[in-house]
């Protein structure tokens, strides 16, 4: 025993800790994230880029080279992130939103306060989830891991804004990165405005990159740097159109820098190497189980996320997936998945273009003048594609199409790889419950103020049917029309919206095919059965089917007398119409701009549909 304390005392005089001590010492665990963009620095290849402090951080640690946001907005990836669930299985996927956390389980910082540690978050939240009680020791722009308790391990969040997209239309000074320099992505047309606005993304891509520097050299200044395991990543792919709210590798990939400190190096992966790369595949559901491995502690069960990094991680996972919900004012419903070479998107709603209007998009330059190009025509066809509908399905490969523009759905030779990523997308979504197939109002009225996820994953959930009807609905296949029409019967509102909208994506002649199965949906007792009904009878219908039908949507788009889901659904299959809507500008502007919502975090949607709308048709 006494010669077991001499070498004890003696390892400690030399500065070396005994024997298990690395192994209960728990480290400090600091996240620098930034907004809005992707992998375009230094440390990944980016020549252009001028990020020293992430690259140096990368110097020491290690980058992911396959990161996914999950999600290619900021409220729904900041939501999987905080719960270690996909958004798809809580029902919080659309941006933004609210609804109810899953009962009985907690967001990850209240398990890591649980075992002790000092949890804090500096700038924003932006969940779509309800907080399950008090989450953060402090969650303000005064938190700050100096506040901590002095024997206390700490997790804590710093958030950068600067890169966020908003900040690309700062113009009060000229771009510090030359436009003339900037690689301008296939899809996008290369103008001066596109120039421009590609190059001050990467001026402020800088500016976050300089407030991961303060942090770090806070942490250095504090003697915390070699006791503290370091994150930097950004909350989804680039600000700019086309990256920003697509499930591309695009709009997903995003920087993730470790950095894990020699006294916690049995917390390192097997290929961490000062320096390095991982191509593990790894995405935003994954942090939460991978910070609670790194604190020694096991993630729940019912966490879909697997650890990558600490005590507890696991092997690497074939697959990464993304999705899209409502973005915004327009909804959409896309998954995509990647094996870190192909990447497939399963676009469910086919007949949507995708550059539907956003208002907040189309304050960026780029947006405006590509759009403007659409109309003139002076675009080619890769750059034309953004202005039309989309097809159900996509395969791209980054190996040879980093731009993501050659669509290989199509290609016999690629025809396997496509297979087995549609078969991940599916048993994904079978496996998490996926409840994005029903319509956010209805899902919402079928909850009843319990949580999504709940509901999902309770036995009232008809998942089978519904994803079944959805896949053959937007799948377009002509030979679907009678199970389409055999799914308008079916006893579940769901199943019959997907029915409807088969009809609708498959346009005028399976709309003159079904004509009498689609005026008896205009009865229907749920209004996303109505609405969808209404428009492919106005869009494609008889002209005697037209009155009545826009009355109809008129009548659900009147948020004083409708759900704030029944008045965006409306609102926007009235602006499919097209120029047919003119007729009813006079009745668009009588509609009232306020009514009820179940969060204010939906209250901007509806006005700023009835203010393009008008717009359009002064």
């Amino acid at each position: 025993m006494k010669t077991f304390l001499t070498l004890v005392s003696l390892l400690l005089l030399l500065g070396v800790e005994s024997p298990g001590a690395e192994t209960t010492a728990r480290p400090h665990i600091l996240w620098i994230t930034s907004e809005d963009h992707g992998p375009q620095m230094g440390c990944y290849g980016d020549a252009f880029a001028t990020t020293p402090n992430v690259d140096a951080l990368a110097a020491r640690g290690m980058i992911y080279t396959h990161a996914w946001s999950c999600a290619p907005v900021c409220a729904p990836a900041r939501t999987t992130l905080i719960s270690g669930l996909y958004a798809t299985s809580t029902g919080s996927e659309q941006m933004r939103s609210m609804v109810p956390f899953p009962a009985g389980k907690q967001m990850f910082p209240q398990l890591l306060r649980a075992a002790g540690y000092y949890c804090t978050n500096n700038s924003k939240e932006d969940y779509n989830l309800t907080s399950p009680g008090r989450v953060w020791d402090e969650s303000s722009a005064k938190a700050h891991w100096k506040n901590r308790p002095s024997d206390a391990p700490f997790f804590a969040v710093f958030n950068s804004t600067r890169s966020h997209e908003s900040q690309l239309r700062d113009y009060r000074s000229a771009p510090q990165h030359d436009p003339a320099k900037v690689r301008v992505p296939a899809y996008h047309p290369d103008t001066p405005e596109v120039r421009k606005d590609w190059a001050r993304y990467y001026d402020i891509v800088s500016l976050a990159d300089a407030d991961a520097g303060r942090q770090l050299r806070e942490l250095e200044e504090a003697g915390l740097a070699e006791e503290t395991i370091v994150f930097y990543f950004a909350d989804h792919g680039s600000g700019m159109p086309r990256s920003k709210r697509w499930p591309y590798n695009s709009g997903l990939q995003v920087p993730l820098v470790v950095y894990i400190p020699e006294k916690f190096k049995t917390l390192r992966p097997p290929e961490y190497t000062k320096g390095g790369k991982s191509d593990r595949l790894v995405s935003f559901v994954d942090f939460a189980p991978t910070v609670l491995s790194l604190a020694g502690l096991p993630s729940p069960d019912w966490m879909q996320g697997q650890a990558f990094l600490g005590k507890f991680q696991t092997p690497p996972q074939p697959y990464v997936h993304g999705f899209r919900g409502r973005m915004d004012e327009r909804y959409d419903l896309v998954r995509s998945v990647t094996d870190g070479r192909y990447v497939y998107v399963r676009n469910f709603l086919p007949h949507l273009i995708y550059g539907q209007h956003l208002d907040y998009m189309w304050q960026t330059p780029t947006t405006r003048v590509w759009e403007q190009m659409h109309n003139t025509g002076q675009l080619n066809a890769v750059q034309d594609a953004f202005w039309k509908p989309k097809p159900p399905e996509e395969l791209y490969d980054l190996q040879s199409d980093p731009d993501e523009v050659k669509n290989l759905a199509a290609s016999a030779e690629h025809a396997e790889i496509k297979a087995k990523l549609r078969a991940a997308q599916r048993e994904l979504a079978a496996k998490i419950r996926d409840v994005g197939f029903i319509p956010e109002g209805e899902r919402l009225a079928r909850t009843k103020g319990s949580a999504p996820y709940d509901f999902g994953h309770g036995n009232e959930y008809p998942f089978v049917r519904i994803s079944e009807m959805a896949e053959t609905a937007s799948l377009l296949d002509p030979a679907a029309l009678p199970a389409l029409r055999k799914g308008l019967a079916d006893a579940d509102s769901t199943v019959r919206h997907w029915a409807v909208l088969g009809l609708l994506m498959r346009g005028r002649a399976t709309v003159a095919e079904a004509h009498g199965d689609l005026q008896t949906a205009l009865k229907d007792s749920s209004p996303y059965v109505r609405i969808p009904a209404a428009q492919a009878l106005a869009q494609f219908g008889p002209d005697a089917d037209f009155p009545a039908s826009l009355d109809l949507l008129l009548a659900h788009a009147d948020w004083g007398k409708n759900d704030v889901f029944v008045a965006i659904s409306a609102l926007t299959a009235i602006d499919a119409l097209g120029a047919k809507a003119a007729l009813c500008a006079a009745a668009l502007k009588a509609l009232p701009d306020k009514g009820t919502s179940p969060h204010g975090r939906y209250s901007g949607y509806v006005p700023r549909l009835l203010g393009d709308l008008r717009a359009r048709f002064q």
